[in-house]
């Protein structure tokens, strides 16, 4: 079974369904009520998967292709990611907007996304030349994920950190997401962690839906992340 999200020639955004082989449009996807520029991605994971060191680095590859990024963090209390993100010079600080929201991170990219949402289209209101928005969780867990009334396309990160176990543990961030990347592969043998036994479980778990497993210290590999987002941007 599967389905995959993509674009038509007016701009909207929905699914085909796949899962009985047939061609044809199911049911419009909850994207498909959001502009369709910039494109959403959410980015999600477990606290320390590297997710705004990522997140920094494709906006750095991105920008280099010339696709124009912005950023909105999620954080309880603070703009730490924010302030993490302005202090790497990727971008300027009006592209960068923090998000404190007072609560469980699940929360605001799932339930009731109103902040995040106001906060990506202050943004748009701003610069609204943007072709990418990304939107990084506060550190949640693998029960974690966005609303595709938020975004258009997720990422959920993971590292070998965390133990190789973690890709076998399911949940909406394994099995729902659009990419899963698996970060942190150069610390592998230090922590004991196998990354054949992430690419088996993962494999297992999603089918033909896509993972990665990068490195935010290997250009290569944040490269291909960076390609994947790219494909998800609708035709001009």
């Amino acid at each position: 079974m599967g389905s995959g999200m993509h674009s038509h020639p007016d701009g909207s955004w929905h699914r085909h369904d796949t899962s009985t082989g047939r061609p044809g449009c199911s049911s419009p996807d909850p994207a498909a009520e959001l502009p369709a520029r910039p494109l959403r991605v959410g980015i999600a994971g477990p606290i320390g998967s590297g997710k705004t060191t990522l997140m920094i680095e494709l906006v750095r590859v991105l920008g280099a292709e010339g696709i124009r990024c912005g950023v909105v963090t999620n954080d309880v209390y603070t703009t730490v990611d924010a302030d993490i993100v302005t202090r790497s010079g990727v971008l300027p600080q009006e592209l960068i907007v923090g998000v404190a929201t007072g609560g469980c991170p699940h929360a605001a990219i799932r339930d009731d996304v109103s902040v995040n949402d106001a906060a990506v289209t202050g943004l748009v209101d701003r610069r609204p030349g943007l072709d990418v928005v990304f939107l990084e969780s506060g550190g949640d867990n693998l029960t974690a994920t966005f609303s595709r009334e938020l975004v258009h396309r997720w990422i959920c990160v993971i590292d070998v950190g965390a133990g190789d176990k973690i890709s076998s543990k399911g949940g909406p961030g394994i099995t729902d997401s659009d990419l899963v990347v698996v970060n942190k592969s150069d610390i592998a043998e230090q922590v004991g962690a196998s990354v054949a036994v992430f690419e088996r479980d993962l494999a297992a778990a999603r089918g033909a839906d896509p993972f990665v497993v990068a490195s935010n210290r290997d250009p290569d590999s944040i490269k291909g992340v960076a390609g994947l987002v790219a494909s998800w941007m609708p035709a001009p």
